[in-house]
């Protein structure tokens, strides 16, 4: 069987680790490009070709990984790709991207014959070194299944979670929810330092609670996502108390609270809509009202995508 011509733009930080581990995987040819060469040094003494430009590397590979810094990048370096691979080729583009972007190269693509899947990861710098990466695919299934062992050479979890964009739509809701988290947390340690707690006591204590010793995102799988919100697990009238409790000690000792504020404002109206003695998360329900969306995931899907754990579904 002869080897797959596989290349990869992009030598950054993230793009030379997932390199380095595509050129070890077995059957695999590798082409390399990126706008210096001297960041393709360790990989050229390693085995693996030197392409001068995007087109001359789209020319000579199968598929062709790109891991670039945003939607202008992505744009003209995709141009040149769809110009030079043959029909059947594959673009499997790994930037956290606009999704209106890696939908207009998939559109261009399809015209020349050419697939395109959008793949942005999760793991960062040392993910990428030890092969401790998420893939967030959207695409076709058939394309996904065919790059897949390349996708496994570079990371532990690659998943297809729909169509073209569909793995734009997840990393960016992803990093959103990340910096959005990270906002919070500040305003709840600045409050709890200046309030006279130890920093590192507080987050012993927060660790050891309901949240801490939960994954992230596990309390939207038991009544927003079922759109299930009564009997409740926690009523709303009593989080709208704990709430204003920790907006007014933040008042008493000088803490801009805007994301707490903002927090008990969303609850506040909940309350108003007569929710009191509903589940405290049924606040959530605001947000959708206001987006026209409407969330009611079946409840024994939902629990066959929590006991893959990552895996594919």
């Amino acid at each position: 069987m002869s080897a797959m011509r596989v290349g990869f733009i992009g030598l950054g930080t993230m793009g030379a680790s997932m390199a380095a581990n595509l050129a070890c995987a077995a059957g695999v040819v590798l082409t390399v490009h990126d706008m210096r060469r001297e960041a393709a040094a360790a990989l050229l003494e390693g085995g693996a070709h030197w392409a001068d430009s995007p087109a001359a590397l789209g020319a000579a590979c199968e598929v062709v990984f790109t891991s670039l810094p945003g939607p202008k990048e992505v744009e003209a370096v995709g141009a040149a790709l769809i110009g030079s691979m043959a029909p059947g080729g594959v673009i499997v583009d790994l930037s956290t991207n606009a999704v209106s972007t890696v939908r207009a190269l998939h559109a261009a693509a399809a015209e020349r014959g050419v697939h395109v899947l959008d793949a942005p990861i999760s793991g960062g710098p040392r993910g990428a070194a030890s092969r401790k990466l998420a893939f967030f695919v959207g695409g076709d299934r058939s394309v996904f299944d065919r790059v897949r062992p390349l996708l496994d050479a570079m990371g532990d979890r690659a998943i297809l979670v729909g169509g073209i964009g569909a793995g734009s739509i997840a990393k960016l809701a992803h990093n959103l929810s990340g910096y959005a988290l990270n906002a919070i947390m500040a305003e709840v340690f600045a409050m709890g330092a200046k309030a006279g707690l130890e920093p590192l006591a507080l987050y012993a204590a927060i660790r050891q609670g309901v949240h801490g010793r939960r994954r992230t995102y596990d309390g939207v799988t038991e009544q927003f996502l079922p759109n299930s919100y009564d009997p409740p697990a926690f009523q709303l009238r009593l989080a709208h108390k704990d709430v204003a409790l920790a907006c007014a000690l933040g008042r008493e000792v000088g803490v801009p609270m805007r994301f707490a504020a903002l927090t008990l404002e969303e609850m506040t109206e909940a309350l108003n809509r007569g929710w009191g003695h509903r589940d405290s998360r049924s606040a959530m329900l605001l947000e959708l009202e206001r987006a026209g969306v409407e969330i009611a995931v079946d409840r024994a899907k939902l629990q066959a995508v929590i006991d893959a754990d990552g895996k594919d579904f």
